[in-house]
């Protein structure tokens, strides 16, 4: 089943997620209303949500409660990359102009932080503690992941324990606690939840390293932006980090990587590229992937058995094999 195939079958309840997501963002000010709507009307899978209401179906589904958990989910996503646009000065995404290409760097840190805020007042409408420090301290360790990613820029010394760790913090964790904490707001037992925490992480790691590989192997087209963009940010990546232990080409891809260092990103990286490209960096990032995948896969099939978890695998199924 294709991801647009599992959205069909909760069509619905998306749709309805949706229109929350953009209830909650209204604002009476007039700019942050625009960049707020902009940033929302610019699209994404919203497989943050989709993970919530398919974890909500191992407990009492719910859909007021599940989108207490939801719509917050999905604006702490949002926020983060707002942010990230402008540590990684991007001016697209998704083919669509970013909030500081469009306005400018100082409204969209605050447009990120005015959406950070109205996550964290929509969830408060949910009484379980245990659902407020699972998020708390998530928010805590995606901001360390965001700091580690800025002190490792063009960071060649680093190890793949370290990229591990920091994709962990920035990607996997908000993906895993989607599952964890729509699970727990049906009331599931902790047991479940658990499992859905594992799996999540275990998906949201194949996600970003799928995401590292595509941003070397893919086609503008394909991922909105221009292949090479995280090499010329100086996010030394997965696949790169895997080329640079081939003693053949470490010499020339470090060459490379520091003359595109000296121009501060805005130079050709088709060079870099094709050394990446042509070396084991890319086929050992996707196995590793490939492992995670199965992680998750392991967690899910100790599930009871529902249609939910056909989805859940399906979705995994779609992440590691994404081309978009």
């Amino acid at each position: 089943m294709k991801l647009w195939d599992i959205y069909a079958t909760m069509k619905n309840d998306v749709s309805f997620i949706e229109r929350e997501l953009e209830r909650t963002i209204v604002s009476d000010h007039e700019l942050l209303n625009e960049t707020s709507l902009h940033l929302l009307k610019s699209g994404g899978k919203r497989i943050r949500p989709v993970f919530v209401l398919l974890a909500g179906k191992f407990g009492t589904y719910d859909l007021e409660q599940l989108k207490r958990v939801a719509v917050p989910l999905e604006l702490i996503h949002m926020a983060s990359l707002v942010h990230d646009d402008v540590i990684d000065d991007a001016d697209t995404r998704r083919g669509n102009l970013t909030v500081k290409s469009k306005w400018d760097n100082r409204i969209a840190m605050y447009t990120g932080d005015y959406i950070y805020a109205k996550a964290l007042t929509m969830i408060t409408e949910l009484e379980n503690p245990h659902i407020h420090r699972i998020l708390s301290k998530a928010m805590v360790q995606m901001c360390i992941g965001e700091m580690e990613q800025i002190r490792d820029f063009f960071n060649t010394d680093q190890s793949v324990r370290q990229y591990l760790l920091r994709i962990r913090r920035k990607t996997a964790i908000l993906i895993a606690i989607s599952c964890q904490l729509g699970a727990l707001a049906a009331g599931s037992d902790l047991k479940t939840s658990h499992l859905l925490y594992r799996y999540g992480y275990n998906v949201g790691m194949t996600f970003q390293i799928r995401d590292d590989v595509l941003d070397l192997t893919g086609t503008e087209a394909q991922i909105g932006k221009p292949p090479g963009n995280d090499i010329k940010q100086g996010n030394i990546t997965l696949p790169v980090l895997f080329a640079l232990q081939d003693n053949n080409i470490r010499l020339p891809l470090l060459e490379e990587i520091h003359r595109i260092r000296q121009h501060n990103g805005d130079t050709d990286v088709s060079e870099a590229l094709s050394i990446i490209r042509n070396s084991k960096g890319i086929s050992e990032a996707e196995q590793l992937a490939n492992r995670y995948m199965q992680k998750a896969l392991d967690a899910l099939v100790q599930l009871p058995d529902r249609r939910a978890r056909k989805s859940l695998r399906d979705i995994a199924h779609f992440i590691a094999n994404r081309s978009h």
